[in-house]
């Protein structure tokens, strides 16, 4: 039993509980890959029964990644099973809707801990062993929303045009070094997102949204093949490619019509 589960490679991924993060982790339990799983939520534990037909092993591990607290029991895990990490999929994420001063400054300061901080110390902390061993591959979400300033999802926004940018930053940092770093850039998913982030009332949250399975198949494939990015969509493909022309002032006129609260009832 021990000679099989050397055998396989060990993936991590964060935000696991469903939607994308879930879709991601079946994607790498397909291909054999023995899963490190983590979430702020119980339903983490679900999915180990849920992808049991792969018969992989999986660690589920509920914890906050928003905390030093959080990162440090999913390092601990990752500790305890003794193998280096192949795949790394940081996938955790929160969104959050309405006026900026509407929005209590503890779930602004939640989705900043959350989006940027504790992505960047899990991919710290890994990338270096990754970089260590010379081999490695790491998937971040990103978002479409990364493009346009996000009227009425202004930090959230702004977080995902962090995780855009320094995404293709740490790649360049990386090159020669044998760790790839790409950064999956969805649009609108039909997740538990919006009905999370007080969305479901906006255009947006009404609108017909891409599918979870599809996204992360999508970014599992473009991470395996060490591209640099990947956009699902030809809608989406469509609306950053139009975001190159259009002002900051503009994108953020288009993005209050999508996202304000009621514009999905008008």
């Amino acid at each position: 039993m021990g000679q099989i589960y050397l055998d396989r490679g060990l993936a991590v991924v964060t935000g696991a509980s469903s939607g994308i993060g879930f879709e991601l982790a079946r994607c790498a339990a397909s291909d054999g890959y023995d899963l490190i799983i983590a979430a702020d939520e119980p339903a983490i534990h679900d999915v180990a029964d849920r992808l049991g037909e792969h018969g992989v092993a999986i660690s589920d591990i509920q914890a906050d990644l928003s905390t030093p607290e959080g990162i440090n029991q999913l390092i601990a895990a990752i500790d305890a099973n003794g193998r280096p990490v192949e795949l790394l999929m940081a996938n955790a994420g929160r969104g959050l809707g309405h006026a900026f001063l509407d929005q209590s400054f503890g779930d602004i300061r939640k989705v900043v801990d959350t989006n940027v901080t504790g992505t960047l110390d899990v991919v710290h902390r890994i990338g270096r062993r990754m970089r260590e061993r010379r081999f490695g591959r790491i998937l971040l979400t990103g978002s479409i929303a990364g493009y346009m300033p996000g009227a009425f999802q202004a930090v959230y926004n702004g977080t995902k045009a962090f995780v855009d940018s320094f995404a293709y930053a740490l790649r360049e940092e990386l090159r020669d070094s044998g760790v790839s770093v790409t950064v999956l850039m969805p649009g609108p998913t039909e997740t538990e997102f919006f009905e999370r982030a007080n969305l479901l009332d906006t255009e947006m949250g009404q609108a017909e949204k891409d599918d979870a399975g599809y996204v992360a198949q999508s970014g599992y494939k473009a991470m395996m093949e060490g591209e640099a990015d990947i956009v699902t969509g030809w809608t989406n493909k469509l609306q950053t490619a139009m975001a190159g022309f259009m002002s900051p002032e503009t994108l953020a006129r288009r993005h209050r019509r999508m996202a304000e609260p009621g514009s999905g009832l008008r």
